[in-house]
């Protein structure tokens, strides 16, 4: 069953790839839509009659040369199961959607068959049972955002969009093979069993209990280029460039730029890449790996640092961000950051709780943003819409589900997956665990603030529009409203309904060993175990953030270009991202294109061609040239010339025979 979970997608990618044009678009949709369909149901089958130990389903066996031994394997544990329900049901929901909302591209073979590639090589990725099939996978899916992102190629903004994803994204993936490497020399294997058997002996070694142990600690472990590591030195390195990898798929801060310029592509790829691929797969390495980074303590605080700014960042770009998507774009920056948060402080539970309940109210927005966008003739600015409530109902009441899950409204997913979080954080002990509480509480009250500026632009007020936009108005069909019911179940109940398995009472049977289970991990959770203000405080900031949203942008319209007016600088501060784009273009485009213009003109032109092949052939063009001349084909020429020949030999003997 597993092994069929997998290989569904990829058969649907074969066949719309290769036999798409023959057998038509409707064939392609209907034929990848329903391989993903019964994926999806064979993957909540799998999670719900799940025994709990940890299965290997050998595939076939991959490559072997010497003492390595790599085999296509799949890893079935909980952490898993978890991933296919998530990767799969938002798949699937997304291939139905995009029958609707792709309707009119000439293309859709091509874009089913790419969003199949995409699903197939997330799920290489979630089930690998060694480092170099999850190495597989995480450049399956790089290269499948960069096919989507691009996916309307006539279109320059799309193709640079792709490039930026796709350049950005190597290099986090650089720093995570090198990650991949530094494990392979530690514990001589990339099988993940191996890694975690070892990594169990090593906590003794660098975190003794009596001290007996601590002088093992300073023994080298890791000899590269003439410098040795000892175990804490070596596991710390080896876990930030395997963060750094992190870093790049998952959007954190200094690797982000490339998610929001995503949105090029058609909006189901945003809801894919956002809410079940790509992005997750950072999140997803680090709560796999988690019994190697409980092996660095200062690489799980410096996790923390960085998911806490990253949510903070990301939200207060939100607040001033006109493209619906964009905002949406950086909620998920946002959001990802709780999520490294969770990792730092070792609460992985609470971690891949977020990523399972956010999957459902992010895909659940994107997809109701496609539906919005659909409505108005393609139009995303939000300051030309505006009272959309009323003509098309099954759209704003689904986001209006949404909105509450993210922003964190009791009872809804999002309330107990974020909430959880936020209370860890406080729990951590690490150096930033504090950093983090702080921050992702502010955050609360900037994701509700922009959330609900998001609703009340988009379908409250008077209509922005022109009339004749507003008179096509409609309300999208039944293949792309059905997913969003689907989706809105999810908000609501995901987390009421799975909270006691993911983090409550049935915790360790859940997870098993699936995820790292030491002492450290057992954060505080339950709500009589931190105060009240803290438990409390993710719900005063929601409702902080959509009071002020609310007097903004319903009762005191005119508010916001005020504050705008009055803070010019902070506002273009915020509107042009903290000025990310423009630094990384001065640091690195234009030297690096300055450096390709120098080695151009200097080294190529000015010293290769001059001087290396084409100076030489320059120089017997030249000299044949001279020579041709004397080819002119008149024979009075030719005589004069023998003439002037004879003359200097007679004068070149008599002189020489005088001398």
């Amino acid at each position: 069953m597993y092994t069929l979970i997998v290989l569904l997608p990829l058969v649907g990618f074969i066949v719309a790839g290769l036999f798409g044009n023959r057998i038509g678009a409707k064939a392609s949709e209907y034929v990848t839509s329903g391989l993903l369909i019964a994926a999806a149901l064979l993957s909540w089958i799998g999670f719900l009659s799940f025994g709990g130990e940890t299965q290997h389903v050998q595939v076939l066996q991959w490559m072997k040369a010497g003492t390595l031994d790599i085999s296509w394997q799949l890893r079935i544990d909980r952490l898993t199961l978890v991933m296919l329900v998530v990767v799969n049901t938002v798949s699937a929901l997304v291939h139905v959607y995009s029958i609707g909302y792709m309707h009119h591209d000439d293309s859709r073979p091509r874009f089913f068959a790419y969003l199949s590639l995409f699903t197939f090589a997330m799920l290489t990725l979630v089930t690998a049972d060694n480092l170099v099939q999850m190495f597989f996978g995480w450049e399956g899916v790089g290269l499948a955002s960069y096919l989507l992102i691009g996916f309307w190629y006539q279109k320059p903004s799309a193709n640079a969009a792709a490039m930026k994803a796709f350049v950005v994204n190597r290099v986090g993936d650089f720093g995570f093979l090198l990650g991949i490497f530094g494990l392979f020399m530690v514990f001589g294997s990339a099988n993940l069993d191996t890694i975690f058997a070892g990594a169990g002996q090593m906590v003794g070694t660098i975190y003794p209990e009596g001290g007996g142990a601590a002088a093992n600690a300073a023994a080298p472990i890791l000899n590269f280029a003439g410098y040795s590591l000892p175990a804490a030195g070596a596991m710390t390195a080896i876990c930030l460039l395997l963060f750094m990898g992190a870093m790049g798929k998952s959007a954190q801060i200094g690797l982000h730029t490339w998610l929001p310029d995503a949105m090029e592509g058609p909006t189901p790829v945003s809801a894919l890449i956002h809410a079940a691929t790509m992005v997750t797969a950072g999140v997803f390495m680090l709560a796999r790996l988690s019994p190697v980074f409980e092996l660095s303590h200062s690489a799980l605080t410096f996790v923390t640092f960085i998911g806490a700014t990253t949510a903070f960042f990301a939200a207060t770009i939100g607040l001033v961000q006109n493209d619906i998507k964009r905002v949406i774009a950086y909620s998920t920056c946002s959001q990802l950051g709780y999520m490294f948060v969770a990792l730092g402080v070792g609460a992985y539970g609470a971690a891949i709780f977020h990523l399972f309940t956010h999957a459902f109210f992010k895909a659940l927005l994107f997809l109701g943003a496609g539906s919005v966008i659909h409505a108005v003739d393609g139009e995303q600015d939000m300051r030309h819409m505006g009272g959309l409530r009323k003509h098309i109902p099954i759209t704003y009441w689904t986001m209006m589900i949404g909105t509450l899950a993210l922003t964190g409204f009791p009872f809804t997913a999002g309330y107990y997956s974020k909430d959880a979080i936020i209370e860890s954080a406080f729990a951590g002990e690490n150096a930033f665990a504090m950093y983090g509480y702080m921050m992702t509480v502010i955050a609360a009250a900037l994701t509700s603030f922009y959330s609900w500026r998001l609703v009340f632009l988009t379908f409250h007020g008077k209509p922005r529009a022109s009339h004749e936009v507003m008179h096509h108005v409609h309300e999208s069909p039944l293949v792309m409203t059905t997913p969003l019911f689907i989706l809105s179940a999810g908000a609501l109940l995901a987390g009421i309904v799975f909270y006691p398995f993911f983090l409550g009472g049935s915790y360790e049977t859940f997870w098993h060993t699936a995820l790292f289970a030491g002492p450290e991990n057992h954060i505080l959770h339950e709500a009589h175990e931190v105060p009240a203000l803290v438990v409390w405080s993710p719900t005063i900031a929601m409702v902080l953030g959509f009071v002020v949203a609310y007097i903004f942008y319903i009762r005191q319209p005119q508010r916001p270009a005020q504050v705008a007016a009055r803070n010019p600088s902070l506002y273009k501060f915020l509107l042009n991202k903290w000025y990310f784009d423009e630094l990384y273009d001065v640091l690195f485009v234009r030297s690096a294109k300055w450096l390709g213009r120098f080695l151009w003109k200097k080294g190529d032109v000015a010293v290769i061609d001059r001087l290396g092949p084409d100076g030489i052939s320059a120089r017997a063009l030249d000299v044949t040239g001279w020579v041709v001349r004397l080819q002119t084909g008149y024979l009075y020429h030719y005589a004069f010339v023998m003439l002037i020949g004879v003359a200097a030999l007679v004068t070149f003997m008599m002189f020489g025979g005088m001398r």
